[in-house]
């Protein structure tokens, strides 16, 4: 293998989630030829200080890359390119998800992935996970809530239950869907109001958390299916 390689990262602008920004710039440095198969990415350290964000972005970045198959961690060594050939993912078609006839099929989706997804992260979260998605919901109740980073927190929320499974599948699928589900939280502010869906959002993420601080496998089932189906009411869908 070679060594540790130090890319010339590009800026990064602050549009969409900052883990997929900075997902997506390493993927262009790879393809780019930047990093060859074999080679290591920088530290999680220098990874944080390229790109002046913080250690946990670096981490949910470096995770999606592994869900996609574009790298492999390796414990104690860090993480290594893939050769293409070696490079497995899940893929779903981006525009059936998009057309507004399969929402009701993208909520069908969410209620199987995510409900056992809630379980799964509250038998199998660590401490720093559960900070993570502590760290999310306080930013969706914080003073950026009527905003687009309001959308950006719970999103990320989302995410970090996901990541707290330790399943890259579960990632790499909730992830794919995270624009259709940016547009969704959208129209349904549009729809019912954005002061009612904030607060009421944000009053069905809360027990989720709860039960995953407990480690109740039922009770964070149960909160997150209540959430779902809440989700979709708004948008007139019925589960």
């Amino acid at each position: 293998m070679s060594g540790e390689k130090r890319g010339s990262f590009g800026s990064l602008g602050r549009a969409e989630p900052l883990h997929l920004k900075v997902a997506a710039l390493i993927l262009r440095e790879i393809e780019g030829g930047q990093f060859k198969p074999g080679d290591r990415l920088p530290t999680e350290h220098d990874l944080a200080t390229a790109f002046d964000v913080s250690r946990n972005v670096i981490r949910e970045a470096i995770a999606c890359l592994r869900a996609d198959g574009v790298i492999d961690s390796r414990q104690g060594l860090g993480a290594f390119v893939l050769p293409p050939e070696d490079r497995q993912s899940i893929r779903i078609d981006a525009t059936a998800l998009r057309d507004t006839s399969n929402v009701r099929g993208l909520f069908e989706l969410r209620s199987i992935l995510e409900i056992q997804s809630a379980g799964m992260a509250a038998l199998r979260r660590t401490d720093s996970q559960l900070r993570d998605i502590a760290e999310a919901l306080e930013s969706m109740s914080g003073a950026e809530k009527w905003s687009a980073a309001g959308i950006d927190a719970d999103l990320a929320f989302h995410h970090r239950v996901a990541m707290a499974t330790g399943n890259d599948y579960i990632v790499t699928f909730l992830r794919f869907i995270a624009q259709t589900m940016r547009e969704t939280i959208l129209e349904a502010r549009q729809a019912n109001g954005l002061q009612t869906v904030v607060e009421v959002t944000i009053a069905e993420h809360r027990p989720i958390y709860d039960a995953i601080a407990r480690q109740d496998e039922a009770g964070a089932k149960d909160a997150m299916r209540h959430h779902i189906a809440g989700a979709a009411g708004r948008l007139g869908i019925e589960l």
